[in-house]
Protein backbone atom coordinates (compact mmCIF):
# COMPACT_ATOMS: atom_id res chain seq x y z
CA UNK A 1 0.00 0.00 0.00
CA UNK A 2 1.19 3.55 -0.85
CA UNK A 3 2.13 5.63 2.26
CA UNK A 4 -0.07 9.42 1.27
CA UNK A 5 2.32 12.40 1.19
CA UNK A 6 2.44 14.50 4.03
CA UNK A 7 0.38 18.11 3.17
CA UNK A 8 3.18 21.10 3.76
CA UNK A 9 2.26 24.51 4.38
CA UNK A 10 5.03 27.06 4.13
CA UNK A 11 4.99 29.77 6.07
CA UNK A 12 6.67 32.68 4.98
CA UNK A 13 7.41 36.52 5.58
CA UNK A 14 9.54 37.22 2.69
CA UNK A 15 10.88 36.72 -0.86
CA UNK A 16 10.45 32.69 0.04
CA UNK A 17 14.11 31.53 -0.65
CA UNK A 18 13.95 29.08 1.63
CA UNK A 19 10.48 28.17 0.29
CA UNK A 20 12.02 27.60 -3.21
CA UNK A 21 14.72 25.62 -1.93
CA UNK A 22 11.71 23.28 -0.65
CA UNK A 23 9.69 22.97 -3.79
CA UNK A 24 13.22 22.33 -5.76
CA UNK A 25 13.83 19.32 -3.00
CA UNK A 26 10.30 17.92 -3.66
CA UNK A 27 10.00 18.53 -7.37
CA UNK A 28 13.59 17.02 -7.62
CA UNK A 29 12.72 13.25 -5.43
CA UNK A 30 10.03 13.53 -7.68
CA UNK A 31 7.71 9.66 -7.02
CA UNK A 32 9.74 9.78 -4.19
CA UNK A 33 8.80 13.01 -2.19
CA UNK A 34 7.24 12.55 1.38
CA UNK A 35 5.17 15.88 0.89
CA UNK A 36 3.24 17.72 -1.27
CA UNK A 37 3.36 21.36 -1.00
CA UNK A 38 -0.59 22.13 -0.27
CA UNK A 39 -0.55 25.83 0.88
CA UNK A 40 1.60 29.11 1.17
CA UNK A 41 0.68 31.90 4.02
CA UNK A 42 2.94 35.02 4.31
CA UNK A 43 1.57 37.70 7.15
CA UNK A 44 2.54 40.67 4.32
CA UNK A 45 0.81 40.72 1.18
CA UNK A 46 3.71 41.90 -1.35
CA UNK A 47 5.78 38.83 0.26
CA UNK A 48 7.09 37.20 -2.57
CA UNK A 49 6.80 33.58 -0.88
CA UNK A 50 2.95 34.63 -2.15
CA UNK A 51 4.37 35.52 -5.61
CA UNK A 52 6.24 32.31 -6.45
CA UNK A 53 3.10 30.28 -4.91
CA UNK A 54 0.64 31.40 -7.25
CA UNK A 55 3.17 30.80 -10.56
CA UNK A 56 3.32 27.19 -9.16
CA UNK A 57 -0.61 27.23 -8.85
CA UNK A 58 -0.30 26.77 -4.79
CA UNK A 59 -2.61 28.13 -2.90
CA UNK A 60 -1.40 31.49 -1.52
CA UNK A 61 -3.00 32.74 1.03
CA UNK A 62 -2.24 36.32 3.04
CA UNK A 63 -3.18 36.11 5.89
CA UNK A 64 -2.87 39.71 8.46
CA UNK A 65 -1.55 40.18 11.63
CA UNK A 66 -4.79 40.99 13.24
CA UNK A 67 -6.28 37.57 11.60
CA UNK A 68 -3.54 35.55 13.19
CA UNK A 69 -6.18 33.45 15.46
CA UNK A 70 -7.65 32.42 11.83
CA UNK A 71 -4.19 30.23 11.51
CA UNK A 72 -5.35 27.04 12.93
CA UNK A 73 -8.86 27.05 10.59
CA UNK A 74 -6.82 27.77 7.42
CA UNK A 75 -4.24 25.11 8.07
CA UNK A 76 -7.38 22.80 8.91
CA UNK A 77 -9.41 23.77 5.91
CA UNK A 78 -6.34 22.84 3.42
CA UNK A 79 -6.03 19.40 5.62
CA UNK A 80 -2.14 20.07 6.64
CA UNK A 81 -0.43 17.63 8.39
CA UNK A 82 3.14 19.17 8.73
CA UNK A 83 4.30 23.14 8.47
CA UNK A 84 7.59 24.62 7.57
CA UNK A 85 8.30 28.31 8.96
CA UNK A 86 10.71 30.26 6.66
CA UNK A 87 11.86 33.52 7.77
CA UNK A 88 8.11 33.99 9.37
CA UNK A 89 8.44 36.68 11.63
CA UNK A 90 5.12 36.04 13.68
CA UNK A 91 4.53 34.10 16.74
CA UNK A 92 2.64 31.21 16.03
CA UNK A 93 -0.54 30.88 17.25
CA UNK A 94 -0.50 28.84 20.79
CA UNK A 95 -3.05 26.15 19.60
CA UNK A 96 -1.77 26.00 16.38
CA UNK A 97 2.10 24.95 18.08
CA UNK A 98 -0.07 22.86 20.26
CA UNK A 99 -2.17 20.92 16.90
CA UNK A 100 1.49 20.67 15.24
CA UNK A 101 3.22 19.65 17.95
CA UNK A 102 6.01 17.55 16.59
CA UNK A 103 5.16 18.65 12.83
CA UNK A 104 6.43 21.82 13.07
CA UNK A 105 9.55 22.72 11.71
CA UNK A 106 11.77 25.99 11.94
CA UNK A 107 14.63 27.35 10.31
CA UNK A 108 17.43 30.00 12.74
CA UNK A 109 20.03 31.61 10.92
CA UNK A 110 22.54 30.97 13.66
CA UNK A 111 23.64 28.12 15.99
CA UNK A 112 20.95 27.70 19.06
CA UNK A 113 20.92 28.58 21.36
CA UNK A 114 23.05 31.42 20.59
CA UNK A 115 21.40 34.31 19.68
CA UNK A 116 18.22 33.23 19.55
CA UNK A 117 15.20 34.55 21.16
CA UNK A 118 12.58 37.35 20.43
CA UNK A 119 13.70 40.00 18.09
CA UNK A 120 16.60 38.01 16.85
CA UNK A 121 15.96 37.47 12.89
CA UNK A 122 17.34 38.60 9.44
CA UNK A 123 20.44 40.68 9.51
CA UNK A 124 19.62 41.60 13.66
CA UNK A 125 20.99 37.96 13.93
CA UNK A 126 23.95 37.95 11.73
CA UNK A 127 25.21 41.54 13.65
CA UNK A 128 24.80 40.14 16.89
CA UNK A 129 26.82 37.39 15.81
CA UNK A 130 29.89 39.48 14.43
CA UNK A 131 29.06 41.87 17.36
CA UNK A 132 30.14 39.12 20.01
CA UNK A 133 33.20 38.18 18.13
CA UNK A 134 31.91 34.59 17.02
CA UNK A 135 33.86 32.45 14.88
CA UNK A 136 31.19 30.19 13.65
CA UNK A 137 27.67 30.50 12.73
CA UNK A 138 25.28 28.72 10.60
CA UNK A 139 21.69 27.19 10.40
CA UNK A 140 19.62 25.50 13.11
CA UNK A 141 16.65 23.41 12.30
CA UNK A 142 14.69 23.17 15.10
CA UNK A 143 11.18 21.82 15.82
CA UNK A 144 8.63 25.03 17.19
CA UNK A 145 7.51 24.90 20.14
CA UNK A 146 6.13 26.97 22.75
CA UNK A 147 8.92 29.45 23.41
CA UNK A 148 11.27 31.18 20.23
CA UNK A 149 13.66 29.15 19.33
CA UNK A 150 13.85 26.80 22.43
CA UNK A 151 12.35 23.59 20.41
CA UNK A 152 14.17 20.26 20.17
CA UNK A 153 17.29 20.99 17.51
CA UNK A 154 17.02 18.76 14.50
CA UNK A 155 20.30 20.07 12.12
CA UNK A 156 22.74 22.49 12.17
CA UNK A 157 25.25 23.41 9.88
CA UNK A 158 28.67 25.30 10.88
CA UNK A 159 29.85 28.39 8.91
CA UNK A 160 33.06 30.24 9.81
CA UNK A 161 32.85 33.54 10.12
CA UNK A 162 35.66 35.51 8.16
CA UNK A 163 37.13 38.50 9.35
CA UNK A 164 36.21 40.68 6.42
CA UNK A 165 32.36 39.59 6.97
CA UNK A 166 29.97 42.16 7.77
CA UNK A 167 26.22 41.08 8.54
CA UNK A 168 24.94 41.24 4.87
CA UNK A 169 28.31 38.76 3.40
CA UNK A 170 27.69 36.42 6.60
CA UNK A 171 24.34 36.38 6.07
CA UNK A 172 24.63 35.57 2.55
CA UNK A 173 26.73 32.16 3.32
CA UNK A 174 24.33 31.06 5.96
CA UNK A 175 21.94 31.59 3.54
CA UNK A 176 23.28 29.49 1.37
CA UNK A 177 23.24 26.39 3.92
CA UNK A 178 19.89 27.21 5.00
CA UNK A 179 19.02 26.44 1.49
CA UNK A 180 20.58 22.84 1.79
CA UNK A 181 19.91 21.65 5.21
CA UNK A 182 16.14 23.25 5.55
CA UNK A 183 14.91 20.89 2.68
CA UNK A 184 16.77 17.97 3.96
CA UNK A 185 15.15 18.04 7.65
CA UNK A 186 11.64 19.03 5.83
CA UNK A 187 12.08 15.29 4.06
CA UNK A 188 13.09 14.11 7.61
CA UNK A 189 10.07 14.86 9.09
CA UNK A 190 7.68 14.32 6.73
CA UNK A 191 8.65 10.66 5.64
CA UNK A 192 8.67 9.71 9.03
CA UNK A 193 12.75 8.89 9.15
CA UNK A 194 12.59 11.75 12.55
CA UNK A 195 10.44 12.10 15.21
CA UNK A 196 10.04 14.27 18.18
CA UNK A 197 9.97 12.19 21.52
CA UNK A 198 8.19 12.30 24.61
CA UNK A 199 11.46 13.04 26.17
CA UNK A 200 11.77 16.29 24.02
CA UNK A 201 14.61 14.85 22.45
CA UNK A 202 14.74 14.06 18.39
CA UNK A 203 15.23 10.57 17.41
CA UNK A 204 16.01 9.51 14.24
CA UNK A 205 18.84 11.88 12.76
CA UNK A 206 21.16 10.31 10.32
CA UNK A 207 24.87 12.12 9.82
CA UNK A 208 25.21 14.72 7.54
CA UNK A 209 28.60 15.54 5.49
CA UNK A 210 29.53 18.40 6.66
CA UNK A 211 32.86 18.16 5.01
CA UNK A 212 32.06 17.62 1.88
CA UNK A 213 28.94 19.72 1.38
CA UNK A 214 30.11 23.04 3.51
CA UNK A 215 29.67 25.81 1.04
Amino acid sequence: MTTPRARLAVLASGSGSNLQAIRDDLVARGAAASAELALVVSDRRAAGALDRARSWQVPAVHLPREQDAALDTLLGEHAITHVALAGYVRLIPLDVVRRFHGRMLNVHPALLPAFGGPGMYGARVHAAVLAAGARVSGPTVHFVSEHYDEGAIVAQWPVPVRNADTPETLGARVLAAEHKLYPWSVHLLTSGAITLGADGRVHGVPDFDFDRELP
